[in-house]
């Protein structure tokens, strides 16, 4: 493989991050609206972390495969909200992060004519845009409003 664009390399890390950052939000919310009592939703916000999980190990490899120390070295603290409406509205915001890193990343690697690192993007990028679209979808079947607020373990 020859020598990759930093830019790329920068691309690479950030998005481990972000998916590192979103592993992390995930699994915490999982918890969290578990001890709501909403297994259900729990259940979904696992499937969730082990999506991003399996994106961030793919960051990994790709990166491993250049040559570069993979470093996630810029996690975002975990959203929080009083109720799943709330959760799932930074979850999408959060989706819609990686969404645009991943196009932006895709747009230079045309840029530049990294194909192999254009097709791992891209291939990340449609990931993500089918989570943002389950997440709406899930948000949009809860209806607009969100549940009354109760006493609840919150952080």
């Amino acid at each position: 493989m020859g020598a990759v664009h930093p830019r790329v390399l920068g691309y690479l890390g950030r998005a481990l991050s972000l998916e590192f950052s979103a592993v992390q939000q995930y699994m915490t919310q999982a918890s969290l609206v578990e001890l709501w009592g909403d297994v259900d939703s729990a259940t979904r916000f696992r499937r969730e972390t082990v999506e991003e999980m399996q994106h961030a190990e793919r960051l990994v490899q790709r990166m491993l495969a250049l040559g570069v120390a993979p470093a996630a070295s810029q996690l975002r603290p975990v959203a929080h909200a009083a109720d799943l409406v709330g959760l799932l509205r930074l979850n999408l915001a959060l989706e819609n992060d990686l969404i645009h890193h991943y196009a932006e990343a895709v747009r230079f690697c045309v840029l530049v004519g990294d194909g192999a690192n254009e097709a791992l993007f891209r291939s990340l990028w449609k990931d993500e845009q089918h989570h943002g679209e389950d997440l709406g979808a899930w948000l949009r079947s809860l209806g607009s409003s969100p549940n009354p607020l109760m006493d609840r373990a919150t952080f």
